[in-house]
């Protein structure tokens, strides 16, 4: 009988990236939950690595010929698990893919969907690059991040690296799904954060139709056992720091790739893209009516449609 999906028993015995050459029973019960099994890969691991005081699950699938590598961070409340769609899109274009569970989501570390400051996740962002090098992953290296995940780009490629004296990666293309500057209703959270921060630590969560993939949203409410419940007001507090700073920014010559649903009722995207295009030298916008907040688990028609924009300026 095959053995059981028990994240604690995941978590607690998670090696060190490098040294994760082949799944535990245990890892491949999370893997098989999550509907990984007939993934098309070469070979794939799991397993964690410190940065910034957490340990920060990792995932690694390699296909059989690859010619460039994907680093994929996943949106607020979500984790790697919930990412085998664009995985299996990157693996089809010859991409080795790292993802990587952000602090506090799914099998890492963390107080569950909080963090003290958007600079943490800046940190593990770099993390996960010296990890790319450390496994010698095939250059350039395309990073893709939906929401929270392309806030985090954002962040990068308008602020850049630290200064460590170590080589710059070739960077390939920077991919955002839905990225997140301001959530809708920004002015009213941002009242209600003031209001709420000195007497509660965190609010109810309250799940959204973000998708049209029914199943989706049915599995993240009531199966998926890694969902957070609960919004910590910490982390709108950084988010409430970090806006600021971003739309700030100085302008940058990058040109990302952006796909944004019109029918996103989770962030501001109107005021966002238009942030973007004066953040970015001609970002290469891809907008899809129909299509709400949740990207990577879409409607199959609507992902299938930007999949093919994105595999065309990825060519």
């Amino acid at each position: 009988m095959p053995e059981r999906f028990q994240p604690e028993a995941v978590v607690a015995n998670l090696r060190p990236l490098a040294a994760a050459m082949a799944l535990t029973p245990a890892e491949q019960a999370y893997r098989t939950f999550y509907g990984f099994d007939h993934v098309a890969a070469l070979r794939s691991c799991l397993g964690v690595f410190a940065v910034a005081g957490y340990r920060i699950a990792a995932q690694t699938w390699w296909p059989q010929a690859p010619r460039a590598t994907l680093v994929l961070l996943h949106g607020y409340y979500d984790h790697s698990g919930l990412y085998r769609h664009v995985i299996e899109w990157a693996l089809g274009q010859g991409f080795v893919v790292l993802a990587v569970d952000l602090p506090g989501h799914g099998l890492s570390s963390g107080a569950r969907a909080s963090i003290a400051d958007f600079a943490e996740y800046q940190a593990v962002l770099h993390g996960a690059l010296a990890q790319a090098a450390a496994l010698e992953l095939p250059q350039p290296w395309h990073l893709c991040g939906q929401s929270t995940g392309g806030a985090i780009l954002i962040d990068y490629l308008l602020t850049g690296p630290p200064s460590t004296g170590a080589p710059s990666p070739e960077l390939g293309e920077t991919i955002l799904l839905a990225p997140l500057i301001r959530p809708r209703a920004w002015a009213w959270s941002q009242l209600s954060y003031r209001v709420l921060r000195n007497f509660v630590k965190e609010i109810p969560r309250r799940f959204s139709e973000n998708s049209h993939d029914l199943e989706f949203i049915d599995f993240l409410q009531n199966r998926d056992p890694l969902q957070p419940r609960s919004l910590p007001t910490a982390w709108v507090g950084a988010l409430s720091r970090w806006v600021p700073r971003i739309e700030r920014a100085p302008r940058s010559t990058r040109s990302p790739l952006i796909v944004q649903g019109e029918a996103d009722m989770t962030v501001a995207w109107s005021h966002n893209l238009a942030v973007l295009e004066d953040k970015f030298a001609a970002p290469r916008i891809f907008r899809l009516a129909e299509a709400r907040h949740h990207l990577a688990n879409e409607a199959p028609a609507l992902r299938q449609r930007y999949f093919e924009f994105l595999s065309q300026c990825l060519a």
